[in-house]
């Protein structure tokens, strides 16, 4: 069965994402981690498909991944070269992304999150070799990436290239999901796992605290404080996970939300930070700011309101890409016709007749959680000229080091 406590942090880290985009509230990142968490569902997911597959899982986490990306760029590179892209080879990272995608003065923060999916490529991609190391030797892999990005962070390895800042910054959380995988998390006693997640939490927030960055507190802007207390959070969020979380689907409407959001995260990943780019100038027309609680709702209701149109026209993609029948509205049971019940009545008494030893029936195999990343970017996104310095999350408007202005 699936794990709808492992659905409900994904719908979390959604809602968190788009919320956090239109608010800007730094406190947001640090109250729920969403990347990292995100990156440790699909490390654990990643885990179980090697498990069961073999390196040829790469290849479909591919085919899942890539054409809701492919359809994205049929709508937005065309309109970008149109608005000022030149046209080089360059484009063709639209189509495989494993560096960031050519974009144009609108595109580099409409399409900044981009960067996620440069990462979760990434890792994909180094997963098969990482989970040799990991299951050989657990904790040197699994402490490798926080000692790169301390080692980076203290300037022992100055002027490290982006992607080993990226592997730094998130693959330890990726690899949290391998040891979720393995049983390794939940096998900690209290004794190991608490006075771990303490010191982690107490550096990590330490670290934040002395060294604000241009949005305050904000996880986005200090990448060794988020490694730190995102793990610690990841640790307990997947460390003392409950075996099943059947009260989601206990209120019908709510349970369906998390289904949705789930089975189209993709979609919503890709599609909202150009809503809230577009919904952006209401701040100055209607006089919507950050500070007004009513209207911030509003925008919050907008993005979700026409990601949902969005959705409802190419969601179906992430079906097809996963092998699935493609759903408007995904979670939906199909009907079963009167005809077709005594149908199958009769059937299984048929053969429960013809076989009087089989006393019981085979279980359906275990559904696989989707395995979609979800989030909004932090470090990269498509370049836009010369690439510029970019974090997790972002506001529109927003600038970082270096005047590049980017969506985590």
């Amino acid at each position: 069965m699936r794990n709808r406590y492992l659905d409900l942090l994904r719908f979390l880290a959604i809602v968190r994402v788009v919320v956090y985009h239109v608010t800007g509230w730094a406190s947001l990142t640090l109250l729920f981690p969403a990347m990292s968490v995100m990156f440790a569902l699909a490390g654990s997911l990643m885990a179980t498909s090697l498990h069961r597959s073999g390196p040829t899982a790469v290849g479909r986490r591919l085919r899942r991944l890539l054409p809701s990306l492919w359809v994205l760029a049929a709508v937005f590179v065309p309109a970008m070269l149109l608005t000022g892209l030149p046209l080089t080879p360059k484009v063709l990272l639209w189509l495989f992304p494993v560096s960031d995608p050519p974009a144009n003065y609108w595109g580099a923060l409409a399409l900044s999150p981009i960067w996620y999916l440069r990462d979760y490529l990434w890792f994909v991609l180094a997963s098969p070799v990482a989970l040799w190391l990991f299951r050989r030797f657990p904790l040197p892999t699994l402490l490798a990436p926080y000692c790169l990005l301390l080692a980076i962070e203290l300037g022992i390895y100055p002027n490290a290239p982006g992607v080993l800042r990226e592997f730094g910054l998130y693959f330890g959380a990726w690899l949290l999901g391998f040891a979720h995988q393995a049983g390794m998390l939940r096998r900690l006693a209290n004794r190991v796992l608490v006075p771990i997640v303490l010191v982690l939490a107490a550096i990590g927030g330490a670290w934040i605290l002395a060294h604000p960055g241009a949005r305050g507190y904000d996880l986005n802007d200090n990448p060794l404080g988020n490694a730190l207390w995102s793990a610690a959070f990841i640790l307990v969020a997947l460390g003392r996970a409950p075996s099943s979380a059947d009260w989601v689907d206990r209120n019908a409407l709510f349970g369906r939300a998390v289904t949705v959001l789930n089975r189209r995260a993709l979609t919503v990943y890709l599609w909202h930070m150009a809503f809230v780019v577009a919904l952006t100038p209401l701040v100055d027309v209607v006089g919507w700011s950050h500070q007004d609680p009513l209207g911030l709702a509003i925008r919050i209701a907008l993005v979700f309101l026409l990601v949902g149109v969005v959705t409802a026209l190419v969601g179906w993609v992430e079906d097809v890409a996963a092998q699935r029948p493609p759903e408007l509205i995904p979670g939906g049971r199909l009907p079963s016709s009167p005809a077709a019940r005594p149908r199958a009545s009769s059937t299984r008494q048929e053969a429960s007749a013809t076989r009087p030893t089989a006393s019981t029936s085979r279980p359906d195999p275990p559904a696989t959680s989707a395995e979609l990343p979800v989030g909004a970017g932090r470090s990269a996104g498509p370049s836009a000229g010369r690439a510029p310095e970019r974090r997790e999350d972002a506001v529109p408007g927003q600038r970082g080091r270096g005047g590049g202005v980017s969506a985590r």
